[in-house]
């Protein structure tokens, strides 16, 4: 589940970058939001906890701090004209960021917690995980909004655990 959110967060950045007017650029970006929110929020309650849990309070505290600034940073965008040069410039820092938090997650810090989470702990934290998300998705989910429904659906992979997903 993580890693097909990572991948929709990344196409969502590709989205936002290649829309070619104000009022489409200003969708995309809601759209990365809304998602890039969800998901961190669900990372937050229940991924970074459980690192904590499995010795890894340095890793989650790093992920944390790195969301945080994410989230800083994509706020700023609204203050910026979406076609300028430097709401362009701010959106790839963001990207680059998030990107850069993402490879961590996928290569050593949700590595660690597969190794050390026993099966049926990784699938309560994986329905946990789904249902943070949703929670935070499922406003835009019920009023039909159809980025929210493509944000929440999952990629063509068969469905797996949060951690099993690296």
């Amino acid at each position: 589940m993580v890693l097909q959110h990572h991948v929709q967060i990344d196409a969502a950045f590709e989205a936002v970058k290649s829309a070619t007017d104000a009022v489409s650029r200003r969708q995309s970006q809601q759209h990365l939001a809304t998602l890039l929110t969800g998901h961190s929020n669900a990372e937050e309650s229940v991924l970074y906890p459980a690192l904590v849990r499995m010795g890894e309070k340095a890793s989650a505290t790093m992920s944390f701090t790195e969301q945080a600034g994410a989230k800083i940073n994509l706020g700023e965008l609204e203050y910026l004209d979406p076609m300028s040069q430097d709401y362009a410039d701010e959106l790839e820092h963001v990207c680059g960021a998030v990107r850069h938090h993402m490879y961590e997650e996928e290569s050593s810090r949700f590595l660690d917690l597969k190794q050390k989470a026993p099966a049926a702990e990784q699938q309560m934290l994986t329905r946990r995980f789904v249902e943070e998300f949703e929670r935070y998705v499922g406003a835009d989910l019920q009023r039909g909004d159809a980025h929210a429904r493509a944000a929440a659906r999952p990629a063509a992979a068969p469905p797996s655990p949060a951690v099993q997903s690296h």
